[in-house]
């Protein structure tokens, strides 16, 4: 699969919770300048910031703030800088992660609960297709069949997020299911994410990398 050539500088966040290496690989095949790091600086000034994480959602939210990823990734957003998140990575950007019945609270940065996943067999582990919106950037150039690798048995079941400013451009949801549908990608503004892994996922999600990179 021939990748389209850019020059932008990413940060993959090294807060302790995530494949990096894994993800530095796919992103430098997209042509990216990649660095693994939790230098505030270099996270702060990257041209894209990159979250991945696995595991628990209390450990990785933990992590993140004794990493200041917290304040790193709200300074980017409040300025339009580009970040997203990868599996728990994009479950800690939601209100609440409830796990044994203990909640712990997460970045905010959209509203609704990761909760365990509604299926017979759980954790969700394998390939899925995903359903994604007309318009996505995220999935551009991508066949409605192509598969992505998850590896999860939390998810977020309920997208409640309302935009009411007609000049601002209403979220991209994407959807998977197993069992109950739930939420498979997010692409709002400057934050995008996936519960998928896309550096697991082959060309579809070398492809998506790209599609990521290019808006950068």
């Amino acid at each position: 699969m021939e990748l389209s050539a850019v020059s932008k500088k990413v940060v993959v966040f090294d807060y302790g919770f995530g494949n990096v290496r894994s993800a530095e690989r796919a992103l430098a095949r997209t042509g990216a300048e990649v660095e693994i790091t939790r230098d505030f600086d270099r996270a702060m000034n990257a041209d894209g910031l990159l979250v991945p994480g696995v595991g628990a959602f209390a450990a990785c939210m933990a992590g993140l703030r004794e990493a200041r990823g917290d304040w790193i990734i709200d300074r980017r957003l409040s300025g339009g800088r580009p970040v997203m998140g990868i599996c728990v990575g994009m479950q800690i950007l939601f209100a609440r992660g409830i796990e044994h019945g203990v909640e712990t609270e997460g970045l905010d940065e959209w509203p609704g609960s990761v909760e365990p996943l509604q299926a017979e067999i759980v954790p969700h582990m394998g390939w899925n297709t995903v359903d994604a919106p007309a318009g996505s950037e995220l999935f551009a150039g991508l066949d409605a069949d192509a598969r992505f690798y998850f590896v999860h048995s939390y998810a977020v079941h309920d997208w409640s997020l309302e935009t009411h400013n007609q000049a601002m451009r209403a979220p991209r949801v994407t959807w998977s299911t197993h069992g109950k549908p739930f939420v498979a990608a997010v692409e709002n503004g400057a934050l995008w994410a996936t519960q998928f892994h896309p550096e697991k996922s082959g060309d579809a999600g070398a492809q998506l990398l790209t599609n990521w990179i290019g808006t950068l």
